[in-house]
């Protein structure tokens, strides 16, 4: 299957992950995206040897769109920095089960990983474990039986988007796991990381990418096509 690549230079590349990639392997022994970017950077450029792919950061795999890699070592180190101190912003899409009363909002909510589920809970404060999860939201467009909206995160935790709307009623579409009704026929949840803007690692500037949808059919009621 080829690699959906959104943008690429010397010290990065960003791929348009598609709901069966991983990026990191389990145990399902799938081949995971930075080793199916190292082929495809080593064909390309017909390099000699190891070809370095970092991983700087993580989505679900049931989980579409924007995946940023590191080509370099020290691109690796610099976004790390990025990532971890939150100088980088980050915009999903979901299609959700049910009504937003709301055209936007904000939700606040203290999560629990469980490890043998994998999954997460909301839970009350003084939970022992428990940590702050906030995020915002706009309504792009209701439907009849789903919301599309569009979300940014203040936080990163385990599942945020998925616990923090099922909490209030609306899973994410398909997202079993979380209550949703039932599971989408490519085993996706409607949950896309749209945006990503960053400052360069190397050369400063600033850089916004964005990434399409792909697997239309589920995320019907939406019209396509998306840009």
């Amino acid at each position: 299957m080829e690699l959906s690549i959104v943008y690429e230079d010397n010290h990065l590349i960003a791929v348009n992950k598609r709901p069966s990639d991983i990026v990191q392997g389990d145990k399902t022994g799938d081949e995971p995206l930075p080793e199916r970017i190292k082929r495809f950077l080593k064909e390309k450029y017909q390099k000699p040897g190891n070809v370095f792919c970092g991983v700087i950061h993580r989505l679900d795999r049931p989980t579409s769109g924007i995946v940023l890699f590191a080509k370099t070592s020290k691109g690796l180190e610099r976004m790390n920095r990025q990532f971890s101190q939150h100088l980088t912003q980050k915009t999903y899409w979901a299609l959700l089960e049910g009504k937003l009363e709301a055209k936007e909002g904000k939700l606040a909510h203290y999560l629990l990983k469980n490890e043998q589920q994998n999954k997460s809970y909301c839970v009350p404060k003084e939970r022992r474990g428990a940590k702050e999860a906030r995020l915002s939201y706009k309504l792009i467009e209701q439907f009849d039986r789903y919301a599309w909206v569009e979300i940014s995160l203040e936080t990163g935790r385990h599942h945020q988007i998925r616990a923090q709307f099922a909490s209030i009623g609306c899973p994410v579409k398909g997202d079993v796991k979380y209550g949703a009704k039932r599971s989408n026929a490519d085993h996706s949840i409607c949950l896309h990381a749209r945006s990503l803007s960053f400052t360069h690692p190397v050369t400063g500037e600033a850089i916004s990418l964005k990434a399409s949808l792909m697997n239309e059919s589920v995320w019907s009621p939406i019209s396509f096509p998306i840009p």
